[in-house]
């Protein structure tokens, strides 16, 4: 089974902020394909689903961000998920916005989500979905990462998210190296 994980921060105060850029990602993909029936566990929110044959879960951890990867943990300890079939989706500070990168592993880069996934799973070995909010040096960062997008920025964020479903399908049915040498 595959785990797709959707990083952000849980209520209504935060839709469509740039921190949530996982929450949006994962959402458009299963509008888009039709996928509906979330359920709740283990302090997220989850999806199972069959897409081309592959078993594939979908998740949005619904506690903050800096504690993304105590969920993510147990999911995967409790679904007995390989970290190979995880790919985690974020908003990264030092991409454009509107630009999008993949890897198989690294640090953190200052991200608190990705920094307790990392302390979690016990490594920085695991697959990312880098999706670019770029960075407003006058603000402080948490103000910016919690801010939401404006219209024009929304734009180009729903460009991005039509890029995204086609980089979730190709995750799900080749092999991440072929994906990465595709849309980096």
């Amino acid at each position: 089974m595959k785990l797709i994980v959707g990083l952000g921060n849980p209520g209504k105060e935060y839709e469509n902020t740039r921190h949530n850029v996982g929450f949006m990602v994962v959402d458009n993909f299963l509008k888009s394909n039709n996928i509906y029936g979330e359920k709740r566990k283990f302090d997220g929110i989850y999806l199972k689903a069959n897409i081309n044959g592959h078993e594939v879960m979908f998740l949005k951890p619904q506690k903050y961000m800096n504690l993304s990867g105590e969920v993510v943990r147990k999911y995967v300890d409790f679904f007995k998920i390989d970290i190979s079939d995880v790919l985690i989706i974020n908003d990264d500070l030092d991409l454009e916005l509107g630009s999008i990168k993949l890897k198989y592993k690294g640090s953190s880069g200052g991200h608190n989500g990705l920094k307790n996934i990392e302390l979690n799973l016990g490594t920085n070995e695991y697959k990312r979905f880098k999706v670019g909010i770029s960075n407003d040096k006058r603000m402080d960062t948490k103000d910016y990462v919690l801010g939401k997008f404006s219209d024009d920025e929304m734009k180009i964020v729903n460009k991005v998210l039509d890029i995204s479903k086609n980089v979730l399908d190709d995750f799900l049915n080749i092999d991440f190296e072929k994906v990465m040498s595709k849309y980096n």
